[in-house]
């Protein structure tokens, strides 16, 4: 949500941020806004003025009562009635335009940086950097779910039978790789001095209506039958939650936290739920990580917030390269994002297994997150990153350290979250 004064002061600013998202469609609503937005204000001035004058009107009553003109008292309090009626009229209006205005401004997009490449979707995406030496083995690698399978590590057809398409069972040692690759990235994220935290994994409808668009709000999230909940399809979103309507101390800054979730999403677009593997599924666990910090700091912040993305996956073994998400393919709340992509060398290519984004002050206006600064509250700037989704981490893991054999090697730094175990036979 941007602030309203930009419309007020830069409309075409507004405006061409809409063109650069392809979103043309929204045009009309800036000028709709401008226009409610004066209709507002007026109401709100003229109801003052009129506050006011049945406030002096009020006086001279008592006055007159005492000096027994009470003819003169009752004309004044019909003129006191008469402005009773128009204010609250006046509040009717003013309620109305408000009520239009903030349903607008919720799906007007924020304002994205310089630096994002104009773009009408994903296929425009531009490649920033590669790391690691992406290798394609000598010997044929077969599809993940195959290799986990003939590893005993992976059952669908028994979560087809309990769940339906889009759930699984992990099973044995590679049950075991996945939670390890999650507390490997746990503790590598406390050391980096995130505190770490297990939110709830169930939110409120005004909590998601603050933290994402209603378009991705749809598309993704489960709903709890005659509750006014909502399963979490990505921990930043209980994360952020967390300081709804709170007035935060300018010296606890910045705030970064990790956290540990199950994930449940219902993916709903062309690209459907894989039915044999795990790349696209309904549930998975996620690592995240999530910043609250000044606005002037929030693009170190990003920067840093994806290298820790790609060490970790440096650290499994696994070659990762980063993307700079387009105008066209940025959400609506966000003003900046990367992905970051692992290198399957089975498909010979790579493929998304977490993003980062900064959302600039979005989340923290939908949300009443302020901070008390010496010259007043402000908004902070609010990001969140995938420090490591279970599924697609275990793929990318499997594909890059698979033997001829069909045994899977288990990178050192896992060793400890093994058990000891080197190599998954």
């Amino acid at each position: 949500m941007i602030d309203i004064e930009l419309i007020r002061t830069n409309k075409d600013l507004v405006k061409e941020n809409i063109k650069k998202k392809f979103q043309d469609e929204k045009l009309p609503l800036v000028d709709e806004v401008y226009d409610l937005d004066i209709k507002r204000r007026k109401a709100k001035l003229d109801g003052d003025n009129l506050r006011k004058e049945k406030n002096d009107l009020s006086k001279q009553i008592g006055i007159l009562m005492r000096d027994g003109k009470k003819d003169e008292a009752e004309k004044i309090k019909e003129k006191v009635k008469d402005a009773n009626d128009k204010i609250e009229s006046l509040e009717k209006e003013e309620e109305k335009h408000l009520e239009r205005i903030n349903e607008i401004m919720m799906v007007i997009p924020q304002i994205v940086d310089a630096s994002v490449p104009v773009g009408k979707d994903d296929s425009e995406n531009v490649e920033i950097e590669k790391f690691g030496d992406p290798k394609v083995p000598d010997y044929e690698i077969p599809y993940h779910a195959d290799i986990i399978e003939k590893l005993n590590g992976l059952d669908k057809i028994s979560s087809g039978r309990v769940s339906g398409n889009g759930f699984y069972y992990l099973m044995g040692d590679i049950a075991r790789l996945s939670s390890a690759m999650l507390a490997y990235a746990r503790d590598y994220m406390i050391e980096k001095g995130f505190i770490y935290c297990i939110p709830p994994f169930m939110i409120r409808s005004d909590v998601v209506k603050g933290v994402m668009s209603f378009k991705e709000m749809e598309a993704m999230m489960y709903k709890i039958e005659g509750e006014d909940l909502y399963l979490i399809g990505t921990s930043e979103h209980s994360m952020i939650g967390k300081f709804k309507d709170q007035i935060i101390k300018k010296e606890s800054l910045p705030i970064t936290m990790t956290s540990y979730s199950p994930c449940f999403r219902k993916e709903v677009g062309a690209h459907g739920i894989e039915e044999r593997g795990i790349y696209r599924v309904h549930q998975f666990e996620k690592q995240e990580m999530i910043v609250i910090c000044n606005p002037e700091e929030s693009m170190d912040w990003y920067n840093k917030m994806w290298q820790y993305t790609v060490e970790i996956f440096r650290n499994l073994d696994i070659p990762v390269r980063t993307l700079e998400c387009c105008t066209g393919d940025l959400a609506d709340l966000k003003v900046k994002s990367c992905d970051v992509e692992a290198w399957s060398p089975r498909q010979k290519t790579y493929f998304e297994v977490g993003s980062c984004s900064t959302l600039g002050d979005a989340q923290s206006r939908r949300l009443g997150i302020r901070i008390k600064g010496e010259e007043g509250n402000y908004y902070p700037h609010t990001l969140n990153n995938t420090v490591l989704a279970s599924t697609r981490a275990l793929i990318a893991l499997i594909e890059n350290n698979y033997n001829e054999d069909g045994s899977i090697n288990v990178p050192k730094v896992l060793w400890p979250y093994m058990g000891g175990k080197k190599v998954i036979k």
